[in-house]
Parts: C-alpha cells; sequence; structure tokens
C-alpha cells in the first residue's frame, strides 16, 4: 500500500495483495455475522440499486460505446447492458437472497456415538470466493449478494468490457454493506489491474478459497488450467432439444422457439434441435418456420434441408458450436438411441430436454443424458437460478465437484465438523 499527494491530498493506492488481505479480513468478520445484519446488508443493496440508475445506466453506456468501437459482439453487448428494467430485476433479485434462510449453520448430518461422543456436519463459509468474468454486471449484483449472503468475502475481475459499470456498482454495493455496520472490503473489484490482475488473482492460493470463471470457453479453460486456486468451473452451453416420435406440436413449437429466441446470448439458450426421423416431416415446418419468423439462422442436415429449405447447410463445426445468437442447427436423427449419441459427442453437459409424450423414452432420457440438468417437455431456459429458487445463481457449474447446475447460497458453502465430548479419550 502507497500514498500519493495529488492536489493536497492524500490518495491511498492499494495493491492487488492489499486487497486480497482485506478481503480476508473482512471475511472473518462475515462468517459470524448474523443472518438478520447480512440480510440488513441486502436490502440495502438492493435499495441502492433501485436509485441508482443515474450513477449506473451513464456508466454502463460509456462501457457500451467502447464496446461498439471496439467491435464486441453483439451478444456479448447484450450481456453487457443494464436499462432500467434490469436494473429493477437485479435489485428484486437480491432482495429474494435476502428471503432465502441464511445456509451457514446448517446441520447437514450426525450422530451420537455409542460412547456418547456428539459430532455434526454443519455448513460453513469459505472464506474469499473469487470470481472472473467479461462484460456480464449483472454477475458483479449477484456473486456479491450471494457471497454476502453466505458468509463470504468476494473479489471480483470483471474484464475490461465492463469496467465502468462494474466500479459504480461495486461502489455502491460498498456503501450499501457499510451503512450497516459490515466491512465494506467484502465486496471489491480488481478491474483496475487489468489481465496481469486476472493472473495474480489465479495464483493467490492462501488468500483466495476458491475461484469461479463465467464466460467464453477460452476464459473458463484458461483459469481451470493456470489457477492454482481451485475451481468451480461453469461452462459454455452447447445446449440440445430433442423432439421425439410421440411430441406434441404445440409444445415443440412452444419450447424451442423459447428456448432459442427468448434471449439467445445466454448460456441456457438452445443451439440444437435434434428430431426423430418418425415425427420429422410433421414437426419440422412448424417448428423451424416459428423460428424463421423471429429472425432464426437455421443450420441444417441434408434431411432438414429436404423438409424445410428456408435454411443453410450445417457443417460439422456447427455442432459443437455455442451460438450466443439467433442461430440453430437442426439435425434428424433416427431414433433415441442415435439422439443420446449426438449429446454425448458434442454437448458441454449443461442443460438438455426431450419433448415426448412417451414415459419409457422420458425415463431413458433423464437416466441416460449425463449434464448438469435433464428436462422433459420444458424450456432449457428454466436452468437458472432464479427460476430454481436461489434468488440469483453464481454461475452453472458443468463440472462433477464440488457442484453441478445451478450454484446458489449452499454451493458457496463448505462444512465442517463439530465434535462434542465429555472428558472422551480413545481407547
Amino acid at each position: 500500500m502507497t500514498e500519493t499527494v495529488v492536489s493536497s491530498r492524500t490518495v491511498t493506492v492499494r495493491t492487488l495483495t492489499d486487497k486480497l488481505v482485506a478481503a480476508r479480513a473482512a471475511s472473518i468478520t462475515l462468517a459470524t455475522a448474523t443472518a438478520d445484519l447480512k440480510n440488513s446488508a441486502l436490502l440495502a443493496i438492493a435499495a441502492a440499486l433501485a436509485a441508482g440508475a443515474e450513477r449506473i445506466i451513464p456508466a454502463n453506456e460509456r462501457d457500451l460505446e467502447n464496446g461498439r468501437s471496439n467491435s464486441l459482439s453483439v451478444a456479448l453487448q447484450d450481456r453487457l447492458r443494464l436499462d432500467a428494467g434490469r436494473l429493477a430485476a437485479l435489485a428484486a433479485a437480491v432482495g429474494e437472497i435476502a428471503a432465502i434462510a441464511d445456509p451457514v449453520g446448517e446441520w447437514v448430518r450426525g450422530r451420537t456415538l455409542p460412547n456418547g461422543l456428539s459430532i455434526s456436519e454443519v455448513r460453513v463459509p469459505f472464506g474469499v470466493v473469487g470470481a472472473i468474468y467479461e462484460a456480464r454486471p449483472n454477475v458483479t449484483v449477484d456473486i456479491a449478494s450471494l457471497a454476502l449472503k453466505s458468509g463470504n468475502a468476494a473479489v471480483l475481475r470483471g474484464g475490461s468490457a465492463a469496467e465502468n459499470t462494474n466500479r459504480v456498482l461495486v461502489e455502491l454495493i460498498q456503501e450499501a454493506i457499510a451503512s450497516v455496520g459490515l466491512p465494506a472490503d467484502a465486496v471489491q473489484t480488481i478491474d483496475e489491474f487489468g489481465r496481469e490482475g486476472a493472473r495474480e488473482l489465479m495464483q493467490a492460493r492462501g488468500l483466495v478459497d476458491v475461484l469461479i470463471p463465467r464466460g467464453s470457453a477460452s476464459l473458463i479453460s484458461t483459469v481451470v488450467l493456470e489457477s492454482k486456486v481451485p475451481v468451480i468451473e461453469t461452462g459454455a452451453g452447447v445446449v440440445h432439444v430433442f423432439l421425439d416420435e410421440s411430441a406434441d406440436e404445440e409444445w415443440a413449437v412452444a419450447i424451442t422457439h423459447n428456448a432459442k429466441v427468448q434471449r439467445p446470448s445466454v448460456c441456457n439458450a438452445l443451439e440444437t434441435i435434434l428430431v426423430h426421423r418418425a415425427s420429422a416431416a410433421r414437426l419440422l415446418p412448424p417448428v423451424l418456420g416459428r423460428l424463421r419468423a423471429s429472425g432464426v439462422t437455421v443450420h441444417a442436415d441434408a434431411g432438414t434441408l429436404d423438409l424445410f429449405a428456408d435454411a443453410e447447410p450445417a457443417t460439422e463445426e456447427d455442432w459443437s458450436t455455442e451460438y450466443m445468437s439467433l442461430d440453430v442447427s437442426v439435425r434428424i436423427v433416427d431414433d433415441l438411441d442415435a439422439a443420446i449419441e449426438h449429446i454425448r459427442r458434442y454437448s458441454t453437459h449443461h442443460t438438455e430436454s426431450i419433448v415426448t409424450n412417451d414415459v419409457r423414452s422420458a425415463e431413458r432420457f433423464l437416466a441416460e443424458v449425463d449434464s448438469a440438468v435433464v428436462m422433459v417437455n420444458a424450456s432449457t431456459r428454466f436452468t437458472d437460478g432464479g427460476e430454481f429458487g436461489f434468488g440469483a445463481e453464481v454461475g452453472i457449474s458443468t463440472q462433477k465437484l464440488h457442484a453441478r447446475g445451478p450454484m446458489g447460497l449452499s454451493e458457496l458453502t463448505s462444512t465442517k465438523w463439530i465434535v462434542r465430548g465429555s472428558g472422551h479419550v480413545r481407547g
């Protein structure tokens, strides 16, 4: 930590290590904070977001203008954008987190041994949670709020694309936290340190307990491969919907349209439609017609092109592409076995859904598809912490340890064992 004199003012300049040490100190306070105190902080954050549009939106507009100047993709511009509606939704989500039961101290399991020794496993915070993400200011609010409720300090690297927005959001969050007596250092941004700061965060074992990357496949891969801090991997979403032989036409049209069109830039959006050969002639014209009417470009295999000409030929690359845009790939498969095999080959193990009226097909799909979330007769857009009742989410884990699927409060805790005795010694 250094001090610089600027126009007769002393300005404290904090290094990244200074910030991490401060976050560690804040995490000790948070670990024993009461649920009421943490909830008061969350409600203060929600109020600050609701009242903070005049500070947040101009900063966000500067980021959007910079993004357009730097050819930021349309999908990332959509993720970057905050408007009055999205701010209101963020504030509401923070309020919902405050209303959820505090996981810290929750009893997981336990027993009294024959010798009278009492043992129990309870939930405890990780300590300091780091996050690396890009062009997603909503993640700043989501992770900060979930970390706070679960008793963790949060250190956030939100990327240069959203640097102005994130700076204002963190300022508002820190002001809200401090207003109820909790340390402002419980939530910090390290965006000012750039890519080198992200690398230093990945090496900060001992100061950071867990690191969560959210963003492109390349960003996630870099964090997983280079980090010395334990990582919870969130993955890209090459998401599938399989239209089975018995699929209801109305459901097939509605589910595929919602999964693709409602918000195409997010990881739970549909990318590939698989269609049972026996239902292709019946289902593809209405399904793809509805998608094309909404501006979706269809990348089709040869069989699909025979049934729906308003498409372009699919390439091998299409089957493994997360478009994050109004594009979808379509393939006709012989049966359920072929659909499951295609998913095994190309899926990123995020979310898959089957549309069917056959109970046996539904149960086979649920049992044999190895993804974080597997659905029957539902849009993949439901893979979301808010929709699952978590208030918000840290991300959607596509790994199998320590968490899988949408991650809420419980997934930001570890456990410890409490042992109570009365002079017990081991014989």
